[in-house]
């Protein structure tokens, strides 16, 4: 089985103690790609840090809407910088988050940045990785201003008509380890409804760590049970679930085997 694990934050200090380590073990765990996206300008330089000494590590450069606080449009011209490496394979993580950014100035700023930062994945040719929580009209809405951009919804929390709403732009869906959460409703949904060829797999680690192991550190090994439930949510094997969205992944992000 191969895996591709298309979104993990391998620079968190989570991994402090045994990141190398860890790494380094994944593709004798079957994991033979992973994207590691940053969320300011710090995380994605260290995240193009970690795509050039691992051959199986591509990155994402980009400024997420948590991390807005002390940056400014000026600073998109490094991230532009950074996503003209060859090992940058998407900007992102970017998008839209009104649970943690509530005030109405914040918010349109948000929205500002997310459209520039849209334009730029146009302009570069490179696919978006968005993140939205509680901002699924708006995130749409800015999505349907830019029909030239194709992106992914990374840890998706659309409803089905919503996730079919972003697969008919165009737009891939990304799935986690809280489809495997007992108290999930939508994402089960979604990881049955959407067509096979329009989903793949991240681990989003170190956060959302799939049961049966919730409460431990999450990391790309855990993929697999991703790919587990998906394939009981569609009457499919885990290996045709792995390899659909390994291909899917593949052709995304514009990887050549």
């Amino acid at each position: 089985m191969r895996l591709f694990d298309t979104h993990a934050h391998y620079y968190s200090d989570q991994f402090d103690p045994d990141r190398d380590a860890r790494l380094a073990a994944l593709p004798g765990e079957g994991v033979t790609h992973i994207v590691c996206p940053g969320c300011d300008l710090e995380s994605s330089r260290a995240s193009r840090d970690l795509a050039e000494k691992y051959p199986f590590v591509h990155f994402a450069a980009g400024i997420h809407p948590e991390d807005l606080d002390h940056a400014g449009l000026e600073d998109l011209e490094e991230v532009r910088a950074l996503c003209r490496h060859p090992k940058c394979v998407a900007v992102g993580e970017i998008g839209l988050d009104y649970y943690w950014v509530k005030g109405r100035e914040e918010r349109a700023r948000s929205r500002d940045f997310f459209a520039r930062q849209l334009e730029l994945a146009q302009e570069l040719d490179l696919p978006a990785i968005v993140h939205d929580r509680d901002a699924h009209r708006d995130v749409l809405d800015i999505v349907r201003a830019h029909p030239g951009v194709r992106g992914v919804f990374h840890c998706c929390a659309f409803s089905v008509p919503d996730a079919l709403a972003a697969v008919e732009l165009g737009w891939m869906i990304s799935i986690t380890g809280n489809v495997t959460f007992e108290t999930a409703r939508r994402v089960p949904e979604v990881a049955a409804a959407v067509p096979l060829e329009r989903l793949m797999l991240e681990t989003d680690a170190p956060y959302q760590t799939p049961a049966p192991h919730r409460g431990e550190r999450n990391d790309s090994a855990y993929v697999r049970l991703v790919a587990e439930k998906i394939a009981q949510l569609r009457g499919l094997t885990a290996e045709e679930v792995a390899e659909a969205t390994y291909q899917n992944a593949l052709a995304f992000f514009g990887i050549q085997e």
